[in-house]
């Protein structure tokens, strides 16, 4: 379905989860790629469990899921993967997209949710940008508290100055003191099919756990 023309909005803080219960009520989602996106296939190709059975299926954290396209493919790959999010709307979203797993997808607040067991990989896309400056060093540091040494942080960061989000840019010095304390840069590429709001703005990035 179509994003409406002129959707009208009540709640302006994104710390809200009214604020995204609207904008998914009212299907304004222009972080939705509809799908899953190319770096990631690669990324889940190289741990596929269910293809190769002396891969270890990695445990694995979608925060701020959205329509959580992504826990799809996670779960075919044999991963033990789970997607979560604050807001009930994207909550039943989910769970209407990805109908394999419901169980998999849960209503939880990222910075007091619990992993049954360690994690493996936390997978980013659209969170850290979601939330406003002020909680970026709260974010980068739950995403150290939730990956024991060795584990992933991998995925997409938008980059660079927003007069206004979300999605609020963060600049490449700014993201590597958030991050470097803990984890160390392994890659960093261009994005070739990011949605018009990240347009040339984002990076795909893996950061190893220290």
């Amino acid at each position: 379905m179509a994003e409406p023309t002129n959707p009208t909005f009540d709640t302006r803080d994104p710390l809200q989860a009214a604020f995204w219960d609207e904008r998914f009520t009212q299907r304004f989602m222009p972080w939705d790629k509809g799908g899953i996106p190319e770096r990631l296939r690669h990324l889940v190709a190289s741990h596929d469990a269910a293809a190769d059975p002396t891969v270890t299926a990695p445990v694995a954290l979608i925060p701020g899921c959205g329509s959580a396209y992504e826990l799809d493919l996670m779960c075919e790959a044999g991963w033990d993967a789970t997607a979560i999010d604050f807001s009930p709307a994207a909550v039943e979203r989910a769970r209407n997209v990805v109908k394999r797993w419901p169980q998999r997808i849960v209503q939880a607040d990222f910075f007091t949710w619990q992993p049954q067991r360690p994690l493996d990989i936390i997978y980013e896309r659209a969170f850290l940008c979601a939330l406003p400056p002020d909680m970026w060093a709260r974010v980068a540091e739950r995403y150290a508290a939730l990956l024991p040494r060795g584990g992933l942080l991998a995925g997409y960061f938008f980059l660079g100055t927003t007069p206004k989000g979300p999605p609020f840019g963060i600049e490449r010095t700014q993201l590597e003191a958030l991050l470097a304390p803990h984890f160390t840069l392994e890659a960093d590429e261009a994005v070739k099919d990011s949605l018009p709001v990240f347009q040339g703005a984002e990076r795909w990035q893996e950061w190893r756990r220290k």
